[in-house]
C-alpha cells in the first residue's frame, strides 16, 4: 500500500469516527436524501439536496455552497456496468445545447459520491426516497476545487474538505 493510500484511508477513518461521535438526531434519521443538508466545518461549505425534476439519467441533484456567494450545481447519475453513484459539480455552466468541451470547462469536480452510516459502513449515495446518510464523501473534492480553472479567478479563501456531515432536513 502506498503512503498516499494509507494516509487517505486514515483520513477517511478519522472522518467516520468524527461523524459517529457527533451522530445525527432521530429527526434527521428520517430525512429523505432529496431534502438533506450537509455541512463541512473547516471551510463552512454546505451541500443542499433538491428533488430531481424529471430526468432519465440524473438520480440526485444538489448544490454546494462554498461561501463568498459561490454556488456549484451538482448532479448524480448511476454508471452502467459496475454501478456507482457518479457525481459532477459545475460552476456557471451554459444552458441549452452545449458541447462536451463547454461542460469540461465548467466542471469543478467529478467522481463517486460515497455515503457512510454511524457504524462506519461505507456505501454509495442512496436514491431519492431513501433515508439520508450520516456522512458524504466526495473523494478529492478539496484538491479539485483548488485546481479548478473555473474557480481559480475567484481566489477562494477556504477550500472544502472531502467529508460532509448531515446537519439538517429541508421541510
Amino acid at each position: 500500500m502506498s503512503g498516499r493510500t494509507a494516509a487517505y484511508r486514515k483520513a477517511v477513518a478519522a472522518a467516520v469516527a468524527c461523524g459517529i461521535s457527533s451522530g445525527a438526531s432521530p429527526a434527521l434519521a428520517a430525512c429523505p436524501v432529496e431534502l438533506a443538508t450537509y455541512g463541512e466545518p473547516e471551510s463552512g461549505a454546505r451541500v443542499e439536496f433538491t428533488p430531481v425534476v424529471e430526468s432519465a439519467a440524473v438520480t440526485n441533484s444538489f448544490r454546494m455552497l462554498l461561501g463568498d456567494d459561490v454556488v456549484l450545481d451538482g448532479i448524480v447519475m448511476w454508471t452502467e456496468g459496475v454501478s456507482r453513484s457518479y457525481g459532477m459539480l459545475m460552476y456557471k455552466c451554459p444552458s441549452g445545447d452545449v458541447t462536451g468541451e463547454e461542460i469540461a470547462a465548467c466542471t469543478v469536480w467529478e467522481g463517486v459520491v460515497y455515503a457512510s452510516d454511524k457504524a462506519g459502513k461505507i456505501g454509495l449515495l442512496p436514491a431519492e426516497g431513501e433515508p439520508a446518510p450520516d456522512l458524504l464523501l466526495f473523494a478529492d473534492l478539496g484538491p479539485s476545487v483548488a485546481a479548478s480553472p473555473a474557480l481559480q479567478p475567484l481566489g477562494l479563501a477556504k477550500k472544502p474538505w472531502d467529508v460532509f456531515s448531515l446537519d439538517g432536513c429541508q421541510e
